[in-house]
């Protein structure tokens, strides 16, 4: 089993985590016409299949060790086994809130607004099970943070036309944050203790859990949609193979951002809250797509335009602040 034996390594996987986590949900917006509830069956499978790609490579680069892939799932506590899969039934909720607020409002909103809410709840508790790294750069770097999502919000407010529509949004963005800040911490629990499971067979039992809350779940939003008309199953298996692509796409790229972000916080110099609250800077990723790639904030003023590039400047501060955090531990 492959894991970090330096710092510098460890930070480079938690900004393939940053990246990664910030990127995946440009391949939702590829195609317009695939409404997302259709398009979360295929990033379901590309989450899985990431699962079983790491596990088997990475997670088994000495298959005669205690630690490797299949030995460590056989001998792990019941315990571990059951937060790793509740912590997956759990992010799949918040994760299909967060699409969904993509799908109203945006990703220039949803991912400042829901993953910088979870970004704020999962470091508080990630540190309370793991106290690891500094802890006036870890919350100065997440009250920066949280300041930057406030300028997001008044900018979203003061450009938004359609009240309604921005409530929605809005609202569809902090209940992803909430439920998505209570993930990790499960995952954190699951990685210690004793017959602990190591990083690549939390991510499979997480993988599975997902998929399992997502058969319901999924199918909820497809009959009861936030909007457009309900669907049905049978409208998934329209249109022929290219259509599954990108969702498949978006669930490998989030997958491997999660791999690493699990894998840089099992290494004893980083621990769960910097390396979730590293990557939940994705939320910095995700704001420059969304504002000069997918131009959601076209036509702003200057007053919008300046709360936009404090924003910007707010998170990186923040996050450089968080990635010294293990450094000055």
């Amino acid at each position: 089993m492959y894991t970090p034996h330096a710092y510098p390594v460890a930070l480079l996987m938690m900004l393939v985590s940053l990246l990664c986590w910030g990127s995946w949900a440009n391949t939702e917006k590829i195609d317009r016409t695939r409404r997302f509830e259709l398009y979360y069956w295929d990033y379901m499978w590309g989450i899985v299949a990431c699962a079983l790609l790491f596990g088997l490579t990475l997670g088994r680069t000495n298959s005669a060790t205690a630690a490797s892939f299949f030995h460590n799932l056989s001998s792990a506590s019941m315990r571990s086994l059951a937060e790793a899969f509740a912590g997956g039934m759990i992010f799949n909720l918040g994760n299909l809130l967060l699409v969904a607020a993509i799908s109203v409002a945006g990703m220039a909103v949803a991912f400042p607004l829901g993953a910088g809410l979870a970004l704020v709840i999962g470091a508080v508790l990630n540190y309370v099970i793991s106290p690891v790294g500094n802890r006036l750069l870890l919350f100065g770097g997440i009250l920066l943070v949280s300041a930057a999502i406030a300028s997001n919000a008044m900018a979203y407010h003061r450009l938004s036309k359609s009240a309604k529509a921005g409530t929605k949004g809005i609202v569809l963005s902090l209940l992803c944050g909430v439920v998505i800040g209570l993930f990790y911490p499960f995952v954190a629990k699951a990685l210690t203790g004793e017959n602990h499971l190591g990083p690549y067979t939390v991510y499979f039992v997480f993988a599975l859990g997902a998929l399992v809350s997502n058969l319901p779940l999924n199918y909820a939003f497809m009959r009861r949609p936030v909007s457009g008309s309900p669907l049905s199953l049978r409208d998934y298996f329209r249109g022929g193979r290219a259509v599954h692509i990108w969702g498949f796409l978006g669930g490998l790229i989030w997958g491997t951002g999660t791999i690493c972000s699990f894998v840089a916080a099992y290494a004893p110099m980083v621990g769960p809250a910097t390396s979730f609250s590293l990557g939940e800077g994705n939320t910095l990723i995700s704001a420059v797509w969304g504002v000069f790639v997918w131009k959601e904030f076209r036509g702003a003023n200057r007053q919008v335009k300046r709360l936009l590039a404090l924003m910007f400047a707010l998170f990186v501060l923040g996050l450089v602040s968080i990635s010294l955090a293990p450094v000055f531990g």
